[in-house]
């Protein structure tokens, strides 16, 4: 991908406990942020600012399909240290390394002759789709025409969006490019033969916060424009608005800041937190105490992110410049492990990032990327492998 090695035709191993474990992280951290993007979904538009979100989604975010799905497809990211598995963000908007896992890892599997962790979980697509569309029209949308955009030139964006159209059973959705959709008559339409089709739902792999900045080539601003389009309940959205209160980062350090204090969560909710989460705070906490990692409240990707000593000296910073100009949040820094990993150029090691996705509200299929200590765009995608359980009698 991008003239760069990317997908590995190596095998990871995978014990059957640590898979377990991974679904249950990811249950009972969905079930944890659920319950809070909820309250702050109905909260006050300081908080909203607090948390980073773009005052032009701040309308639009106040739309959920429900109070128990802020987001249908979603990716914890968690590392595996010497303190177990914890949990570094949640990619609630627009994740990828779906084809990877979903569809890639299974053809993998089957070449080396091992089972898939992954195993029948693209049904969990179709049914958390089908949930959606059935929430949507329960709120009285109109569903008849249905679109699946991204940026067309965009390779993996587009190849991603047009694998969600195929596994979603939405039999009349077809395919757009970003470019070929239109601000028409207050309505989002497709332009098709010169001809303005207005769109009821749109899947769009494009991130909220971006989508807030998008202009016209004469300046008008039409991604705000679509997000009240949203917020006026003109337009059906998946991920639903909701999901960027998920995004932030910032939302990680508010269920620190509550469970540091003794508030709002329930013992089972603390044990979670203290079990599978990292200190997170919007400002620094660590100088001086130990290693901490400084991340765009709203960045993708590794992108902005600088890894630094307890001390405040610099050990390795991603040049990304897309997100320099955000608020950064400050987590506990964790080193991902160093596993071998074969590729072109023969063995070599590399740090490893589990993902585990979260689909219409339980764990689902996980992937792996190996790449340096800032997991990148361009790390290497690692099929995994499920190891037989033993079974003792």
């Amino acid at each position: 991908m991008y003239d760069e090695e990317y997908a590995l035709a190596d095998l990871l191993p995978l014990s059957a406990g640590r898979r377990r474990e991974l679904a249950e992280a990811t249950d009972r951290l969905g079930a944890l942020i659920t319950r809070t993007a909820e309250i702050v979904r109905q909260g006050g538009e300081e908080l909203f600012g607090a948390l980073g979100l773009p005052p032009e989604t701040w309308r639009a975010v106040r739309i959920a399909i429900s109070d128990r799905l802020p987001t249908i497809i979603g990716r914890f990211d968690f590392a595996w240290t010497e303190r177990g598995l914890k949990m570094l963000e949640f990619n609630s908007d627009t994740p990828t390394g779906i084809v990877e896992a979903f569809h890639v890892n299974g053809r993998v599997c089957a070449a080396y002759g091992m089972a898939d962790p992954n195993a029948g979980m693209a049904e969990h697509i179709r049914e958390a789709f089908g949930q959606a569309v059935r929430a949507y029209r329960s709120l009285g949308y109109p569903l008849d025409t249905i679109v699946f955009s991204a940026l067309d030139w965009h390779e993996e964006d587009a190849g991603t969006t047009r694998y969600l159209m195929r596994q979603s059973g939405l039999e009349t959705a077809r395919f757009a490019g970003l470019a070929d959709l239109r601000v028409y008559g207050d309505r989002l339409c497709l332009l098709r033969d010169g001809r303005h089709e207005p769109i009821d739902l749109l899947y769009r792999l494009h991130a909220l916060e971006k989508l807030a900045e998008d202009r016209d080539t004469d300046g008008y601003p039409t991604g705000a424009h679509v997000l009240e389009l949203m917020a006026e309940r003109k337009l059906a959205v998946l991920n639903p608005p909701s999901a960027l209160i998920a995004q932030t980062k910032a939302l990680q350090a508010l269920i620190w800041n509550l469970y540091e204090a003794g508030e709002f969560y329930t013992e089972a909710e603390r044990d979670a937190i203290r079990t599978y989460m990292l200190p997170t705070y919007l400002e620094n906490r660590f100088i001086g105490r130990c290693g901490y990692v400084t991340k765009p409240i709203l960045g993708r990707e590794g992108g902005g992110v600088t890894l630094y000593e307890a001390d405040g000296t610099p050990l390795e910073r991603d040049r990304e410049e897309l997100y320099w100009e955000q608020p950064m949040i400050y987590q506990e820094r964790v080193e991902l492990p160093v596993v071998p990993i074969r590729h072109e150029g023969g063995v070599s090691e590399a740090r490893l990032l589990w993902g585990s996705f979260w689909i219409g509200g339980r764990a689902s299929a996980i992937v792996a990327r190996a790449g340096g200590r800032i997991t990148g765009n361009l790390a290497y995608y690692v099929p995994v492998g499920l190891e037989k359980e033993d079974v003792h009698e």
